[in-house]
């Protein structure tokens, strides 16, 4: 065997496999969206305006925000009086760990990486303090003045290929919390900057709750501020988890709704033929918050810690067609800020689009679905859902039915009087 002729091949080979990592990181945290979840919106999970982060950096559509991200940056330097240099080596001497968060090797030399990091760190910061407090913002600053970009930038700050490290940010935060925020943390300026998005009401204690060093990034900042539900992941065993029916025929078949708790979106409960949920607000920013917290979880958690995927997983199970959505919104559990139900509807059905949980182990709503099917398949509840489905599915069957019934009424009333009378003739007689 001439083993010189393949010198050339072993060599290639060798440098590819000498620029591996030496091994996969346990911090990974920042990840590419898998293409089943991008299937139903691709502009969910990709920037339209800005890059934060080296996943995007240099995209074409992207490109006319660099300009202002250094003007951001020259502010930062300003604002801190700390020089370029400092902070150049202070990325530099975090840039394993940095690059340690992406899931996928980061194909750039240690000064690119390190510029994209600080630009992108100072522009995040900046836009925080910039929104918290106006004083900071500066003449014709495009985000916050014309054209008013602001509107364009929030969704792009919170999609998972779209994130720094939570820790760079608060490193470079924290020295100057005095003088930049009035002593507000970095995680309470975040909140503040993204409550508005996720139409929720974020109690004190969990905010509170919230550690720095716990976040990974923003959409993991995003997720800690809905509460966890207040039971545990349920191990379903060798069952499948049941699809419940939908809003439709669980009201046919005699459920009836109210709208559950305030403080935890998660906490729906079945008792005694009602299904409380807590209201839930869909709106135009939904989408984009929700799919990539989902992406985030579907990448990052084990089974039992999926309870935003098991949420919206069930939600779709009682969701099917626009008319479900009305009851929900009839019913004041939905809040339809896109203002059509068909559009509702979709929104509900494209937010789990490609999430497979099926072989999941574990599943938060497993004994409430099953509770509901129980109750659903019990003999007198399926009549009464068929008579509904069948007989009082609109105003004019239900006359025709009660004109019906009156007919048949008054014909019985008619036949009795003819056998009196008749009856009364035989006696006369």
């Amino acid at each position: 065997m001439d083993r010189g002729n393949n010198d050339h091949l072993v060599r290639s080979m060798s440098q590819v496999l000498h620029s591996l990592r030496f091994e996969l990181s346990s911090s990974s945290c920042i990840y590419r969206v898998p293409k089943r979840l991008r299937r139903a919106s691709e502009n969910a999970y990709t920037p339209q305006v800005v890059s934060i982060g080296p996943l995007h950096h240099g995209k074409e559509g992207l490109k006319p925000m660099e300009e202002l991200k250094n003007r951001y940056l020259k502010a930062f330097l300003r604002r801190t009086q700390v020089t370029l240099e400092d902070y150049v080596a202070q990325i530099k001497a975090k840039e394993v760990d940095l690059r340690s968060c992406y899931a996928e090797t980061i194909d750039l030399n240690s000064d690119e990486f390190v510029r994209i990091v600080l630009v992108d760190a100072a522009f995040v910061i900046e836009v925080l303090l910039r929104f918290s407090f106006r004083d900071c913002q500066e003449a014709n600053d495009r985000i916050f003045s014309k054209p008013f970009m602001l509107q364009d930038v929030w969704p792009d700050m919170r999609m998972l290929e779209n994130q720094l490290p939570f820790f760079i940010l608060d490193h470079l935060f924290e020295p100057h919390k005095a003088t930049l925020s009035r002593g507000q943390s970095l995680i309470e300026l975040s909140h503040h900057f993204f409550k508005t998005l996720m139409h929720i009401d974020v109690a004190d204690e969990t905010l509170k709750s919230i550690k720095p060093h716990e976040v990974v990034h923003f959409v993991d900042f995003v997720r800690k501020l809905y509460p966890l539900p207040p039971w545990k992941s349920q191990h379903r065993g060798k069952r499948e988890i049941p699809v419940t029916p939908t809003m439709t025929q669980l009201s046919r078949a005699g459920i009836r709704f109210k709208d559950g708790s305030k403080t935890n979106m998660f906490d729906v409960k079945f008792e005694k033929g009602f299904l409380a949920m807590p209201k839930l607000t869909i709106s135009d920013q939904t989408e984009v918050t929700i799919t990539n917290l989902i992406a985030f979880e579907q990448s990052q958690c084990e089974d039992q810690e999926k309870y935003i995927n098991d949420y919206f997983f069930f939600l779709n199970g009682l969701v099917k067609t626009p008319q479900d959505v009305k009851l929900l919104v009839d019913r004041r559990i939905l809040d339809n800020k896109l203002g059509d139900n068909k559009k509702g509807c979709a929104l509900i059905k494209n937010l789990v689009d490609g999430v497979v949980d099926y072989s999941k182990d574990y599943f938060y709503f497993f004994t409430l679905c099953d509770d509901l099917n129980k109750y659903y398949n019990m003999g007198r509840h399926q009549w009464k859902e068929y008579l509904v489905t069948h007989f009082f599915n609109s105003p004019w069957a239900t006359k025709e039915i009660i004109a019906a019934v009156i007919f048949l009424f008054l014909t019985l009333i008619q036949t009795v009087f003819s056998i009196m009378s008749y009856c009364h003739d035989l006696g006369k007689r």
